[in-house]
């Protein structure tokens, strides 16, 4: 299984139930970062139509997303406004982070 370059999701579940390990939660971390910015078009409909669907939230960062982040930032890999274009991370979103982790060490 570790040399196959795909793996069915249910396969992946089991793993990682009997693992205790959740293998999911790199690829949603994935997808908070690297998803493509919606279209303001897209936007305006959200607004005006109501749905009984679950809301995807993009501002749900886990720990180690943050820690990540302020690691890029403290090795000097990159600065502040790469971390805010690259990643669409808003701004004072960043800064709280920087304030609440960076000033506990």
């Amino acid at each position: 299984m570790f040399l196959q370059e795909n793996i069915s999701s249910d396969i992946l579940l089991k793993w990682s139930k009997l693992l205790e390990y959740d293998f999911f939660r790199i690829y949603s971390n994935h997808l908070i970062l690297y998803a493509p910015p919606s279209s303001s078009r897209y936007n305006k409909n959200l607004s005006k139509e109501k749905s009984v669907l679950p809301e995807f939230r993009k501002n749900i960062y886990t720990k180690e997303m943050i820690d990540f982040i302020l690691e890029l930032i403290k090795s000097g890999k990159k600065d502040r406004n790469q971390i805010i274009n690259e990643y669409k991370i808003p701004k004072t979103t960043l800064y709280k982070w920087i304030k609440k982790y960076m000033e506990e060490e």
